[in-house]
């Protein structure tokens, strides 16, 4: 396919590429996270009455199974954005999410058909992993794209304030359900409820993705030859950047999935809150969260993107073990929110501009590909298997191991924040050959 054969319409619209890159990512990260969320009332829908924590065990092993699929959605939909557009790339992750969580709401339950409902489970599950291993990528590229050089840290932090809103308003029904129907009901039918909002709510951000605009930058590659863009072997040309996502990502990826899609479970089933404060926490928690990704992303276009992410690092490897620690004996609701707020705020560091950084190392016939595929390898790996890792220690009588698991990835992922180069005036339009770009051309953007 030949983008300067037939130029396509391009973003010019600051907050409109700005919403419309998030808004589908606020329903992929809803679908995404009401599975985590949802899963204390029913995981003993689809595996044999016994031990709670037992069945949670195996509803967290078929979320890590999700993760597992997202290097293939990651390197599947990272070609796809790259050959066919950001735009493309982005409807068709909402479509694959929707029908996932279509799949969830109506999936037969152990009593009714055996195991047969938790194989429904998994496969909706492999369908949102495929979908969210491309979403990432093509909403990351689509904001960091859609901005000037001198707000792209701004801009592309609403990826995390999306994901933070579908996660919010996720945790918000939890809440809504918990205070309007019986613990009974929930557990029988009330969990089904997110997952049809879920499926609604993608097929409605459908319609509004397909009325994007592509982003200039994307419309202005026209020099790379289609059977180059997006391809393994340009993205092996490009390994050392690769293999700089990767490692990266590892601290941040189990640090977040800690303290939001685990915070709840480890709230009730480790320190004792109930469910409903256990939620009421991590609302509180990631609403405060969510606004402090614009202004850690517009701190990061002043003073760069390497201080953030060494100060994550640093404060993670550091206040995690006491942090956690202090949390398993969090007893009140106040104790809990200003634990689960302090850790949230050292991540912010990461999260606000992790995606930035991860297209700013690629150029735009690669970049897609280049941000998805090890981005999905690091989060199978780690990200994905945080909360299995988590409720396996434990299951051992050994919690306290899981604590040393996560200050230890970030100890990793530190060395590498010390070493990397600054990225935050690279390039957008570089060439394959790596050297910068035209300053007109860099100029010429959304936002």
């Amino acid at each position: 396919m030949s983008v300067s054969s037939s130029p396509a319409p391009t973003a010019r619209t600051p907050w409109r590429a700005v919403i419309g890159g998030s808004i589908g990512n606020l329903v992929e990260w809803f679908d995404w996270f009401v599975y985590a969320s949802f899963a204390t009332y029913f995981a003993a829908s689809f595996f044999p009455k016994g031990d709670p924590t037992a069945q949670l065990l195996n509803t967290a092993g078929i979320f890590a199974v999700g993760f597992f699929m997202r290097p293939v959605g990651g390197w599947l939909l990272g070609r796809y954005a790259d050959r066919r557009g950001r735009k493309a790339a982005l409807t068709l992750t909402v479509t694959l999410m929707s029908t996932s969580a279509l799949l969830i709401a109506i999936a037969p339950t152990y009593d009714q058909v055996g195991y047969f409902g938790a194989a429904v489970l998994l496969v909706a599950r492999l369908l949102q992993g495929l979908s969210v291993g491309g979403e990432y990528a093509a909403s990351a590229t689509y904001l960091t794209e859609a901005s000037q050089p001198g707000r792209r840290g701004f801009v592309s932090s609403f990826q995390y304030v999306s994901m933070t809103a579908g996660q919010l308003i996720g945790l918000g029904l939890q809440i809504v359900l918990q205070h309007t129907m019986s613990d009974d009901a929930l557990h029988s039918y009330g969990w089904r409820i997110p997952f049809i909002v879920g499926a609604v709510a993608a097929a409605v951000v459908f319609w509004l993705r397909r009325n994007l605009l592509e982003t200039e930058v994307y419309a202005e590659a026209d020099s790379d030859p289609a059977g180059e863009r997006g391809s393994l072997g340009e993205l092996l040309r490009h390994r050392k950047e690769a293999a700089l996502v990767i490692a990266l990502t590892m601290g941040g990826t189990v640090a977040y999935y800690t303290y939001t899609t685990y915070l709840t479970k480890y709230l009730s089933n480790t320190a004792g809150l109930s469910k409903s404060d256990a939620s009421l926490v991590s609302f509180c928690a990631l609403f405060v969260f969510m606004l402090l990704q614009p202004l850690a992303g517009a701190l990061s276009d002043r003073i760069g993107r390497r201080p953030l992410l060494i100060t994550f690092g640093v404060g993670s490897m550091l206040a995690t073990v006491p942090i956690m620690t202090a949390l398993s004996h969090a007893d009140t609701f106040l104790g809990a929110l200003l634990l689960s707020l302090a850790a949230l705020v050292v991540i912010t560091g990461y999260t606000s501009i992790n995606a930035v950084v991860k297209a700013e190392l690629f150029p735009t016939h690669v970049r897609a590909l280049g941000v998805a595929l090890p981005y999905a390898l690091a989060n199978a790996l780690f990200g994905g298997t945080a909360e299995y890792v988590a409720l396996w220690f434990k299951n051992a009588g050994a919690e306290s191991g899981f604590y040393w698991y996560v200050s230890g990835c970030a100890a990793v992922s530190l060395v590498v924040y010390l070493t990397m180069r600054e990225t935050r005036d690279t390039s957008l339009t570089q060439a394959r050959s790596e050297e910068p770009a035209a300053p007109a051309e860099a100029t010429r953007t959304a936002v």
